[in-house]
């Protein structure tokens, strides 16, 4: 472990949580050089959905890789980028009666989230956002404007403009309408709140606690940007691609977003890729307005596309996901119920839910013992008190209620210890 200790930034994140050498993964089980396996329920932050090293995809890339196919490709036209929009409109776009126009960005969700604020500031000619509480969009400058954590707008080391942050769905309560007040806040001329250029938001905030979004706040966040000629910008990226128990987040809701940023898991295979999707009338760009080099990641069109090709062409895998939600969100509350004077709750929506605790340090605790039982689970929430489970959506049953075992036997352990210290 030394070399990474001695060569490797001090940004690093994950390896100081999990602290071990990994050589070997498999739908949803990491191994160790010794062979030792631990159960998955990072899935490399949500960029996993379909599990490690998928058989279909490695079939697939490795075929694609034999055959001298484009690697690299910046934005020339090529079959595995045609192959790959043919099926993402055919099997996502039209049956949900969806009309957009694909933007490819840099490869990271940050360059997406980047490429939709400048999109709409540019139709909007205005330079104000609108972002939430608690809010995750990214690392890089724009995006972390919009980023409601100390931590990443510190990291920064510049003064974060051009947006004002609002209260998320149940942010002051569940009494308070929160679309009404930024509906009086956007109608008052001496509120102090530029007239935005767009609103993002996520439909469930991921980093920031697994807060969930209501269908009827949604609808009227969009009732919202209508009526004050705002874009409507939902960021996808982690709660995307089947995460939730549709395959964009805000299905249910029954919105129509002006710009969807999506990333992580739309290549399937854990390749860098993200894109932009805009309704047609907004693509007012110039070419090479907004640019990158690995924009034209053919191995990750390639990945995608067989993974919309397989898990995307009937609603069977769609049930699959709600019957593990399902099992998710019981064994989870059950959890939650076991020790009433814990002040557990449960917090998510489909296959992107948790355990909130009372405090950081119970949830980091929790991670810690599951790791050292052989899970690998990690935190969010603003002062890190939510045990975040993101498990591939592919895990097999048993594999899913062995990895609850080990939580909800950490969680005991846990609490536990901390009620005799505090006896």
């Amino acid at each position: 472990m030394d070399i990474f200790e001695s060569m490797e930034s001090e940004v690093r994140v994950y390896s100081r949580s999990f602290p071990i050498l990994f050589n070997r993964a498999k739908n949803a089980h990491l191994f160790t050089e010794n062979g030792d396996a631990y159960l998955d329920f990072l899935a490399g932050a949500g960029s996993l959905n379909y599990g490690h090293n998928n058989e279909l995809f490695k079939a697939a890339l490795l075929e694609y890789i034999q055959e001298d196919g484009v690697s690299q490709g910046l934005d020339l036209y090529t079959r595995a980028k045609a192959d790959f929009i043919s099926s993402y409109k055919r099997l996502i776009l039209e049956p949900r009666g969806l009309d957009y126009k694909i933007q490819f960005t840099g490869p990271t969700g940050t360059n997406a989230v980047e490429a939709a604020l400048k999109l709409a500031r540019k139709v909007k000619d205005r330079s104000n956002i609108i972002s939430f509480t608690n809010g995750f969009h990214g690392v890089s400058l724009g995006s972390a404007a919009t980023t409601g954590n100390k931590t990443i707008r510190r990291g920064a080391g510049v003064s974060l403009n051009d947006v004002n942050f609002m209260p998320y769905c149940d942010y002051l309560g569940e009494d308070v309408n929160t679309i009404d007040l930024m509906d009086k806040m956007l109608s008052d001329p001496s509120s102090g709140i530029e007239c935005p250029a767009a609103v993002i938001v996520e439909a469930v905030q991921g980093e920031g606690g697994l807060n969930v979004a209501s269908a009827a706040w949604l609808k009227g966040l969009e009732r919202l940007c209508r009526n004050h000629d705002m874009l409507l910008i939902i960021d996808d990226i982690q709660a995307g691609n089947g995460r939730t128990g549709d395959f964009f987040s805000f299905e249910e809701a029954g919105v129509y977003p002006d710009l969807i940023a999506v990333s992580k898991s739309l290549s399937g295979f854990g390749l860098p890729m993200a894109v932009v999707l805009m309704r047609p009338e907004l693509d007012m760009w110039s070419p090479g307005e907004h640019s990158g080099t690995f924009r034209g990641n053919n191995l990750a069109f390639v990945t995608a596309r067989a993974a919309i090709e397989h898990y995307w062409k009937d609603g069977q895998f769609l049930e699959e996901i709600r019957k593990k939600s399902y099992i998710l969100r019981q064994r989870l509350t059950a959890i939650c119920e076991q020790y009433p004077s814990g002040e557990f709750r449960f917090k998510g929506r489909g296959m992107m839910c948790g355990i909130s605790c009372k405090t950081g340090e119970m949830a980091n605790q929790i991670s810690k013992c599951a790791f050292n039982k052989g899970l690998m689970i990690e935190t969010s929430g603003a002062n890190g008190e939510v045990v975040k489970c993101l498990m591939p959506l592919t895990i097999d049953e048993k594999d899913l209620l062995t990895g609850l075992e080990l939580l909800s036997s950490s969680v005991g352990q846990v609490f536990q210890q901390q009620t005799k210290r505090a006896s």
